[in-house]
């Protein structure tokens, strides 16, 4: 027997990964059916409207090594290496690290609850099509375009760092041609196959990974004694302190509680990304096995290379280094650059110059990315137009590429002076987003877990089961809604209108979205638990049988370990 239906499935071989049972009826047949490899396939996976064919699928292609750098390199980048810098400069090295690990808390949590949805329905898009399924289509509308846009700007804000960056060897070149030439490269980048973007990312994640690791290790060793400033032990934890100037009033209790909450805030935009594992789920090989790896290794992952690095920055530099103010270049201010320079040691600050620029470029291919498969998972859903679920023979959307690459046309604005305040104003879009996508992917953890007890479907039966629920997720839906408001309190000791709308045009713009959803749709505030679903697309995957890849080399078993 040769092929069934559109010829996708064929008889079950060594060589083919995914088995398919026949039908629903026929599960008794010991006759299994298998998917073929994409380049196996007689015909592409496609839907006929209006007399014309299209392709409308995403192929498979990421291996679990993809899936894991995915997340770690999307969440390790400028927010560690450089943004680092305000915490430990207005919190101290002990505030600071409070409030890292307290945000990693809900990091976890949010990470948890992704976990359980997105192995349960391993989809494109993934929270983004479960906001609009478990909570309301209003919710799902604001939350996903909003996350989308945050990600589109984003690729506009890295466009304009790769120029900063490259100026710290040389300005022969201005920094709209840097911008020009690295948004055409990274444009083409993400028209190729999601295996070749899952290579590319990969071995650049795995770049920022030793580079954590091998200033661990350097910074160990500074501590030491092994620097000019021979042993620095806890020194600057008793002078200057380890609590930090504080902020904005002259109470110092009072203002090091700011400091500290400045430093909650800047820590929780730092962890975004944490969540793109959900975002692959609908182009990963075996998802159910690789998701659920991959988000527990992400977390625990990061929380070392960031708590480590806080940690080891806070014994290294005083908070009160002069070199926080720095502008000489981009990457002045950072503190792993500032103690690199304070323990004498040469030809590091161009190598992590290096690093930070391979990082920033690795950003920007990701928020092309991102925002794409983003864009194709609310056109599946019906609420963006279905042209932007077409894919190329690649199984890319290359129409939603494009447009989300668009927005990296925004980094001009940087370029000119009147055009830095708009800038910054979509640079705030952009941060507050991932704090609601954080809120919703909770709540609509809570609403799931909700229907499932109502279809009495127990949890323990599940794929991937999360930790500590529910209660988790309602510790981290209420923590992040209150950082959500409080994150812009600095405008209000000395308040500006331009400055307000600045901190708060995320929430205003997602209020706006949501209540104009909500009139059209014309529905509840949320989804009644019996209209919740939890059945489309799920039963396609439930039917599919991944079987593991026999790992026979040594090269491919030290993989399976690492990622």
């Amino acid at each position: 027997m040769g092929t069934e239906g559109n010829g996708i499935f064929t008889e079950h071989t060594e060589a083919n990964k995914y088995s398919y049972p026949k039908s629903d009826n026929d599960k008794s047949n010991d006759e299994v059916y298998e998917l073929k490899e994409d380049s196996q396939r007689d015909t592409p996976d496609y839907k006929i409207e209006n007399g014309d064919i299209e392709e409308t699928e995403l192929k498979r292609n990421l291996k679990p090594r993809h899936v894991t750098m995915l997340a770690l390199g999307g969440t390790i980048g400028t927010g560690l290496f450089i943004g680092i810098a305000t915490p430990l400069q207005v919190a101290g090295p002990v505030n600071a690290l409070i409030a890292y690990i307290f945000i990693a808390t809900l990091a976890f949590s949010v990470t948890q609850s992704l976990g359980e949805m997105a192995t349960f329905t391993p989809i494109s898009g993934s929270f983004c099509v479960f906001n609009t399924r478990y909570i309301s289509k209003a919710v799902g509308l604001a939350n996903n375009y909003l996350y989308w846009w945050s990600w589109s700007i984003t690729f506009a804000i890295e466009l304009s760092i790769i120029g900063q960056t490259i100026q710290y060897w040389t300005d022969a070149v201005p920094i709209w041609g840097w911008i020009l030439l690295f948004y055409v490269i990274l444009l083409g980048a993400n028209f190729f196959s999601v295996q070749y973007y899952g290579e590319i990312e990969f071995w650049i994640a795995s770049i920022k990974v030793i580079a954590i690791m091998g200033f661990i290790i350097y910074g160990i060793c500074m501590v030491c004694g092994a620097g000019i400033t021979g042993p620095v032990g806890f020194r600057y934890w008793r002078n200057p302190g380890p609590w930090g100037p504080g902020l904005y009033v002259s109470n110092t209790n009072t203002g090091r509680f700011l400091g500290w909450l400045s430093s909650l805030i800047n820590a929780a935009f730092t962890y975004q990304g944490i969540e793109l594992t959900g975002i692959a789920a609908g182009e990963a090989a075996n998802p159910r096995r690789t998701v659920p790896k991959a988000i527990n290794k992400v977390i625990f992952r990061i929380l070392i290379f960031y708590i480590t690095s806080l940690f080891i920055l806070g014994l290294l530099v005083p908070y009160n280094d002069p070199e926080f103010e720095s502008t000489s270049s981009y990457i002045a201010s950072s503190p792993f650059l500032i103690a690199i320079k304070n323990s004498g040691t040469p030809v590091l600050p161009d190598i992590f110059n290096a690093i930070v620029l391979s990082t920033v470029i690795s950003a920007g291919n990701s928020n092309v990315y991102v925002g794409s498969r983003l864009l194709y998972a609310m056109s599946n859903s019906g609420l963006a137009p279905k042209i932007f679920a077409r894919t190329n023979t690649y199984g890319v959307p290359y129409l939603s590429v494009f447009v989300t690459s668009l927005f990296g046309l925004l980094a001009f604005l940087n370029v000119s002076t009147d055009g830095v305040t708009v800038f910054n104003w979509l640079v705030n879009i952009a941060a507050v987003a991932g704090l609601i996508a954080w809120v919703c992917i909770s709540v609509a953890h809570i609403r799931f877990m909700k229907a499932l007890e109502w279809r009495n479907m127990s949890r323990n039966d599940l794929p991937y089961k999360a930790k500590w629920m529910p209660w988790y997720a309602w510790y981290s839906a209420i923590a992040v809604t209150i950082i959500t408001f409080v994150q812009g309190y600095s405008v209000f000791f000395e308040f500006s209108a331009s400055e307000f709308f600045t901190a708060y045009v995320s929430l205003i713009l997602f209020c706006v979205m949501w209540l104009g959803a909500h009139l059209y749709y014309r529905e509840g505030l949320y989804l009644s638990v019996e209209d919740i679903d939890l059945d489309t697309d799920r039963k396609e995957i439930d039917m599919l049988v991944w079987e593991e890849p026999k790992r026979s080399t040594v090269w491919h078993k030290f993989w399976a370990i690492v990622a």
